[in-house]
């Protein structure tokens, strides 16, 4: 049996492919690493599996043992051939050359749901790092019927994405994040693992699809806003940077607004929880 190393030596060499930089494409060659994020995806016969950015397959072969249907979306024109070629025999494999922040995923779910017996629907990708953060906003903005999503992310963006609001590693994504998942850390992914081997540590990551809101909130719109405003300036106060955009028409007010929810007027943004956003969101709400 060949390992994943030869696999993808073979692909690349028959096709005549490298790995195309503008698109950040590094190939996974670590078996581990592949059975980590089969493993930590879990999934089942009667799951759709969505593969966002599947370059040569190295996943997508497991992921089709493993799923009832799997939807690849690819971009390359030249990964799509060999994906094609690749997978020809598979009565569950579907495969879109198309750019996925420019897909109708909830229309395209729906019509999997119509079509067949799916029960969930999963992402998993090991997506590329210089659009990695549009993506997964996107997934979870458009507040897809997914049971989760499981992606391997440069290390430093997946720390933030995972961090628990309020504590390290937070920034203005960790808050969306945590509003519509529960995160966890997977497995930490070396360079060495890829071929070519990025610059960067990488790391696989699942956000577990909440159910329910877990913060109250009239507007979470208006919550985003603030949150987003926030962090605009990290090095300032949250009382400083809302005044500087805006949403304290005032610095006294400001003061006004944080003594009456209990937050230090020194507070600084990445120190709040989302639940403290949330309070800002409903006390300011008439405003907007």
């Amino acid at each position: 049996m060949s390992t994943i190393l030869e696999e993808t030596r073979f692909i690349l060499n028959k096709y005549h492919i490298k790995a195309n930089k503008s698109l950040g494409q590094n190939f996974l060659i670590r078996e581990e690493v592949v059975q980590a994020i089969i493993d930590s995806s879990q999934i089942e016969k009667e799951d759709l599996v969505i593969e966002i950015g599947p370059g040569l397959g190295t996943l997508t072969k497991f992921l089709l043992e493993k799923a009832g249907k799997v939807i690849c979306i690819e971009l390359d024109k030249k990964m799509v051939s060999i994906l094609e070629d690749r997978f020809l025999l598979y009565e569950n494999f579907e495969l879109l050359n198309q750019d996925v922040l420019k897909v109708d995923l909830k229309k395209l779910i729906e019509n999997e749901r119509k079509n067949a017996n799916i029960q969930n629907v999963k992402i998993v990708a090991n997506l590329p790092y210089y659009i990695t953060t549009p993506i997964i906003m996107k997934l979870l903005e458009e507040e897809l019927p997914l049971e989760s999503i499981t992606v391997m992310i440069q290390k430093e963006v997946a720390d933030r994405l995972i961090a628990i609001p309020g504590e390290k590693d937070t920034g203005a994504i960790t808050y969306s994040v945590y509003y519509h998942a529960q995160p966890q850390g997977v497995l930490e992914v070396s360079n060495n693992s890829f071929i070519p081997e990025p610059e960067v540590t990488s790391k696989v990551i699942k956000l577990n699809i909440r159910k329910e809101p877990i913060v109250e909130v009239e507007k979470k719109e208006l919550m985003f806003k603030i949150i987003k405003c926030a962090f605009m300036q990290r090095r300032k106060t949250l009382l400083n940077v809302l005044v500087n955009t805006n949403v304290f028409e005032s610095k006294e007010e400001g003061i006004q607004t944080l003594e009456k929810l209990g937050l230090d007027k020194n507070i600084r943004p990445e120190k709040l929880k989302l639940e403290d956003y949330a309070k800002i969101a409903n006390c300011l709400d008439k405003m907007f």
